[in-house]
Parts: structure tokens; sequence; C-alpha cells
């Protein structure tokens, strides 16, 4: 099994900053892409960043220039940094990431979420 613990979240300012974590932990051999999703209240869960084992990266627009995903292959961590932070940043994020399946395919692991509220 595999579990996916993120931490970081919490209240900030509009223009604050925040860093969120997600490590995973169990039985890992290697872990593919990882990735942050957020969910707002009353609205689907999104796309924010993802990023290759090889840390090739993508960013939602909402979110280019202000957040950065990076990620430590040796902790099977994952991070985003978050800058510029807006009201309509608040929202539950979530970590996902894939790992090999016992079909030789991918299986998307998520963790708990977060909570993310950006407000003065």
């Amino acid at each position: 099994q595999v579990q996916l613990a993120e931490s970081g979240g919490g209240l900030v300012q509009p223009g604050g900053s925040l860093r969120l974590s997600c490590a995973a932990s169990g039985s890992i051999f290697v872990i593919y892409a990882m990735g942050w999703y957020r969910q707002a209240p009353g609205k689907q869960r999104e796309l924010v960043a993802t990023i290759t084992r090889g840390s090739t990266t993508y960013y939602a627009d909402s979110v280019k220039g202000r957040f950065t995903i990076s990620r430590d292959n040796a902790k099977n961590t994952v991070y985003l940094q978050m800058n510029s932070l807006k009201p309509e940043d608040t929202a539950v994020y979530y970590c996902n990431a894939g790992l090999p399946d016992k079909s030789g395919g991918s299986y998307n692991y998520w963790g708990q979420g977060t909570q993310v509220t950006v407000s003065s």
C-alpha cells in the first residue's frame, strides 16, 4: 500500500505565500508523474500543476507565473510553492502520484487534502 500525506496548508492574506508538501510512503519502487489538484466549494476538482519523474512541468493557466511545482525523487516528495496568492486560490489541495500497478500500467494515488484559505 502507498500513502500520500500533504502538509503546509493554512490561512494566508492575499498576496502572501504558502508551500505545500506531499510525501509518499509505503511500498514504493518508482513514482511516475506527481501533481497537485484543487477543489473549491461547489466546484469540480481541477488540475493545478504536474511534474514528471524527469521534472518536466505543466501548469494550469490560472497559476502560471505564481506557482512552482518541484519534486525530490530521493524523498518521494512533491512540493508546490504558491506565491502572490489570490482569494480565488482558496480550495482544498490534493496531491496525486502515479505508481506502477501489477498489470504493467499505472495507478493514481491521492492524498487526503490540505485546506488553503486566502483571505484578509
